[in-house]
């Protein structure tokens, strides 16, 4: 004869509990669980229970008696008994320090880890006998990859913090602690030199079902061009010219290009954000903007930071978008697809969603931890 289900009598504080695991975001073991008790709780017999939540009148049975013996702490799940750990926290941590730490630390005469070769290191130091696989499993739960590697530049630059802050600030429309008024402006500019005309000498095989576009490889070069172009951060419009070269002169051409049209020409101020090219460099570049243009002022970013400059961005989605895989017959051509890819740009320009800020700044400075941080 089956014995009678559980009952449950709920105060109000286990009822608010219970309520808690079967919101949609809790997890869905704990939330079946739970249902198979408030149910129990509204004297639903277990028949009715079980087809509700759509599992077995034997599960019911089991939370439902879990529950009246233990009540909530009886709803988690049960010590499984299994194989005993085959290696100590203390050996994965020393084998995670390991990937963490650089070869030739330990004398060993390579520029990154694979997960075999952290492996054979960790034998080597007798911290245990290991396989691939299970390193890869650690290092996985961590996130850490020590075989991939990014190239960076480290600021070096000692006004880096103030430097930076000040072209972030113009970002957010503010000039040396002020907001700026609606008749200044800020323009990002650049130039994008070493720009190869390559004419493909083979047609590029167009999109297939199942593969890529396929791009011949050889090619023969038909000169270079120099890009220079400036955007507006508020509108994201772009200007720009195409030189042969980059220096003094095309720079001044962008310049005269931009400025000599509205609403440039009559602003109160434009802020020019530039890094530290050779071109517009250092207080000299400054004085030959404002001899040419009063209203113009020339703003640069630290030294090795035309990541913080955003025209950068704009000349990545031109690569990306215009040039990589294109063929070119000459120079010519050439600056045709850019000029031709700035105006179609320039159809649906809107300004960058730009989130970095002087906080964000200072966050990066403080891991860095050698930089005096922005004021």
């Amino acid at each position: 004869m089956a014995s009678s289900p559980a009952r449950i009598v709920l105060s109000a504080e286990e009822r608010t509990e219970l309520s808690a695991l079967v919101k949609p975001t809790a997890e869905h073991r704990m939330a079946a669980r739970a249902k198979i008790v408030l149910a129990a709780a509204r004297g639903d017999p277990n028949v009715e229970i079980a087809a509700g939540l759509g599992v077995s009148r034997e599960t019911v049975r089991k939370w439902r008696g879990r529950y009246a013996a233990e009540r909530l702490p009886g709803l988690g799940d049960r010590p499984r008994p299994g194989r005993p750990r085959r290696y100590t926290p203390v050996q994965v941590a020393e084998v995670k320090a390991i990937a963490c730490s650089k070869p030739e630390d330990r004398d060993v005469p390579l520029a990154r880890w694979s997960v075999r070769e952290i492996a054979r290191q960790a034998e080597a130091e007798h911290v245990a006998a290991v396989s691939p696989a299970t390193v890869a499993r650690w290092l996985r739960a961590d996130k850490l990859r020590p075989w991939q590697v990014e190239s960076w530049i480290s600021p070096r630059d000692p006004d880096f913090a103030a430097k930076g802050g000040a072209v972030l600030d113009l970002y957010q429309r503010i000039w040396e602690g002020r907001e700026l008024r609606d008749t200044e402006f800020v323009i990002s500019a650049d130039e994008k030199t070493g720009i190869q005309a390559l004419r493909r000498v083979g047609a590029n095989r167009p999109l297939a079902p199942g593969g890529p576009t396929r791009v011949e490889s050889d090619y023969r070069r038909g000169g270079t061009v120099c890009y220079l172009a400036a955007m507006d951060v508020g509108s994201g419009e772009v200007m720009g010219v195409v030189d042969q070269t980059c220096g003094i002169a095309p720079f001044g051409r962008l310049v005269g290009e931009v400025m000599g049209r509205e609403p440039y020409a009559s602003a109160e101020k434009v802020y020019w954000v530039c890094d530290n090219g050779s071109s517009h460099r250092g207080a000299n570049a400054q004085v030959r903007l404002q001899d040419a243009y009063p209203n113009a002022v020339l703003v640069h970013t630290p030294v090795h930071a035309s990541w913080l400059n955003q025209i950068e961005v704009f000349f990545s989605i031109l690569t990306r978008k215009a040039l990589t895989g294109a063929s070119f017959d000459n120079v010519d051509a050439l600056t045709e697809r850019i000029l031709a890819f700035q105006d179609w740009y320039n159809l649906t320009a809107q300004p960058f969603n730009w989130t970095w800020d002087r906080a964000k700044l200072n966050q990066y400075l403080r891991r860095l931890g050698d930089i005096s941080l922005a004021a």
